[in-house]
């Protein structure tokens, strides 16, 4: 699988807010504290990967919580992508949040964790699939119901392409790219954790009797 990622935190660049609603009513849905509010995903109903996806990276397995998704085909192959000898793309979009409110405003921790995941992933076995992880601002409500009061920090945004003579061999080849990032996710929330549990650690035993 191919593994990219960018950062792109600059004022041309977008940004995600979270909480988040929008005019049309569509809005953030908490999955981690309401895991059966995944039924009001309409990307998560409409593909089951991407409800699968939501499942896993919202669980206490997890150092992530998701924010906005969606997924659609595309005939649209770029320069870069003709590498692929591909016709269609089946494409995708996940936005993720660390849970652990420090980690979320670390543009460092951010780029460690992108560089990480990249890596991983490019051990993964070959197809026609590429992942590309990007680094952006986002601004964290201090308080939900408080639109106007904001605290900086950054996110990610994780794209996933699967690439085919068709639509279903496209869909085929990101439906087995985002199982391949999920368990990769997965890998690397466990290890966050455990760094997290010995650092709790280290601070109690080196508290004053």
């Amino acid at each position: 699988m191919q593994a990219d990622f960018t950062v792109e935190i600059g004022a041309e660049f977008p940004c995600l807010e979270f909480p988040w609603e929008d005019d049309g009513g569509a809005r953030f849905y908490d999955l981690v504290a309401q895991p059966e509010l995944l039924l009001y995903v309409e990307e998560a109903n409409r593909h089951r990967e991407i409800g699968e996806f939501l499942a896993a990276l919202n669980s206490a397995h997890s150092a992530f919580q998701t924010v906005k998704c969606d997924a659609w085909r595309s005939t649209e192959i770029t320069e870069e992508e003709e590498i692929f000898g591909a016709a269609e793309k089946f494409c995708s979009y996940v936005d993720l949040v660390f849970r652990e409110a420090g980690a979320r405003a670390s543009l460092p921790g951010h780029e460690q964790f992108a560089r990480t995941i990249v890596k991983l992933l490019q051990r993964a076995p070959e197809i026609s699939a590429a992942a590309e992880f990007v680094v952006r601002r986002c601004y964290y409500r201090v308080d939900p119901r408080d639109a106007e009061e904001h605290g900086e920090g950054f996110s990610v945004t994780f794209y996933l392409f699967g690439y085919g003579e068709d639509e279903a061999d496209a869909r085929r080849r990101w439906m087995i790219g985002m199982k391949v990032v999920e368990n990769a996710l997965l890998q690397l929330s466990a290890k966050l954790r455990g760094v997290k549990r010995a650092e709790e650690r280290g601070a109690e035993e080196g508290e004053p009797a």
